[in-house]
């Protein structure tokens, strides 16, 4: 039995959607985590009198962790196992905001938010690739798009409960609740999330047909585990890295981080600045984190709604429609605000648009690449994507302190967000049947 092409084929067990649902709280943590710096910076700024660049760089911190730990563990994981280097992802992450509730000083908060992004980092690579790879080929789309409305699902419930923290408890009490889930996540992990299929097909640790044996009566398949002919992947030939990079990959490579670059722009510049921007438009306080919520809410049914599309049209066609779309509801949602109903209204749509964007990325980078470097490229991708996340806090508060104001800010994002849709016109999937071909070939012509 070929049980990559059995989970493409068969309908997806209980075990699969368990999977699913264990890696959507994952990304939960990405979405708490991120809410958790915008909604306490506004106590984090009194405390440590931060002016608005300094406030930029701060929330950029976790950022520049996350960029690293995506760059960084995604060969790791492709190297020594997914499931391995996402236990040990998870652990840093509750350093990471355990050590942000001593913090003292700006400095020291953004150090420990450096640490925690690490953690966030790793924590996508690998699960963004488990999600993709336990889903049947006509319900990939969909699992991935779960596995993304996770992040929504976790930035409206820590919002809501930093509403209630932080006056009760202070800022520090979001990192400490953060830590506590974290360390949930990781007992989920241990307990009931498998190895990556491919990577056991592909690298073949000790005892890989066993491990996949187990695997396989979990999914409910039926049949002996064949794991074929050893074909040495491209990755554990020349370094996973570098293969992104090769004439095989390269333009798809440069594509994919084009596209994850400008959507995390928009998407980090939105989530994290609009409380802010929305008090400086004329609104209350209260009201500009009111429209954050709204954005985040209205994320976790856009991605849910890209993954209904996925179901009956392309990933990617879908996914550029999105990108123009979400150009359009940026501009919408800023010029309503002296209209709270209809600011709200729009940022809803702003939301379930842009998140509907992470989710197609998320769905259509594992595609591209072939199972030996699958973590590496989804983990460049959303690395590369990470530094766009990263210079959207500090770029627009470098502007905010230099004069622009919100409409100017949201204008110029949508006009980044929309180079997306071009780079996404000539991107290509990744074909096995087709590598495998070529490598056939190409030993024959070895050998003779």
């Amino acid at each position: 039995m070929d049980i990559r092409h059995q989970i493409d084929a068969s309908k997806m067990s209980s075990y699969q959607w368990l999977i699913i649902a264990v890696t959507t709280f994952l990304n939960a943590l990405d979405g708490y985590d991120v809410l958790a710096m915008a909604f306490t910076a506004t106590s984090v700024s009194k405390e440590f009198e931060l002016s608005g660049a300094q406030l930029g760089w701060l929330l950029s911190a976790g950022l520049i962790g996350m960029a690293v730990g995506s760059l960084v563990l995604g060969p790791f994981a492709d190297r020594y196992g997914r499931r391995k280097i996402l236990i040990v992802a998870l652990a840093i992450n509750a350093v990471g905001l355990f050590l942000s509730t001593t913090a003292n000083s700006a400095f020291e908060l953004g150090l420990w938010r450096v640490v925690t992004g690490l953690g966030v980092g790793g924590i996508l690579a690998s699960a963004t690739v488990i999600t993709s790879e336990y889903a049947s080929a006509g319900r990939r789309g969909m699992a991935v798009s779960i596995f993304t409305a996770g992040y929504g699902v976790g930035a409206t419930l820590g919002g809501m409960g930093a509403t209630q923290l932080i006056p009760a408890f202070g800022w520090r009490s979001v990192f400490l609740t953060g830590g506590l889930l974290t360390l949930v996540a990781i007992a989920l992990v241990v307990a009931l999330m498998p190895e990556s299929v491919d990577y056991l097909r592909t690298r073949r640790p000790e005892k890989a047909a066993e491990k996949l044996q187990r695997i396989a009566q979990r999914l409910r398949l039926e049949g002996d585990v064949d794991l074929g002919p050893a074909h040495l992947s491209t990755g554990k030939q020349q370094g996973s890295v570098a293969t992104l990079l090769s004439p095989r990959y390269r333009t798809a490579s440069i594509l994919l981080w084009i596209s994850f670059f400008v959507i995390m722009f928009g998407f980090y510049f939105a989530n994290s600045w609009t409380p802010r921007l929305l008090v400086e438009s004329g609104m209350t306080e209260q009201q500009g984190i009111i429209g954050g919520l709204m954005l985040t809410m209205g994320g976790t049914f856009g991605s849910l709604l890209y993954g209904g599309l996925t179901t009956r049209w392309d990933e990617r066609r879908t996914l550029m429609a999105f990108t123009v779309l979400s150009a359009v509801t940026l501009v919408l949602f800023i010029t309503t605000t002296s209209l709270p109903l209809l600011a709200f209204s729009s940022g809803v749509v702003v939301g379930m648009l842009v998140n509907g964007c992470i989710a197609g990325l998320y769905t259509v980078a594992p595609m591209i690449y072939e199972p030996g470097v699958r973590t590496t490229g989804v983990g460049w991708g959303i690395g590369v994507g990470r530094a766009g996340a990263i210079l959207a806090p500090i770029v627009v508060g470098a502007l905010l302190d230099n004069g622009w104001n919100p409409t100017q800010l949201y204008f110029g994002v949508a006009a980044v967000v929309l180079l997306a849709a071009v780079a996404l016109l000539r991107l290509p999937p990744y074909e096995e049947a087709e590598s495998a071909a070529n490598q056939d070939t190409a030993s024959t012509a070895t050998t003779a």
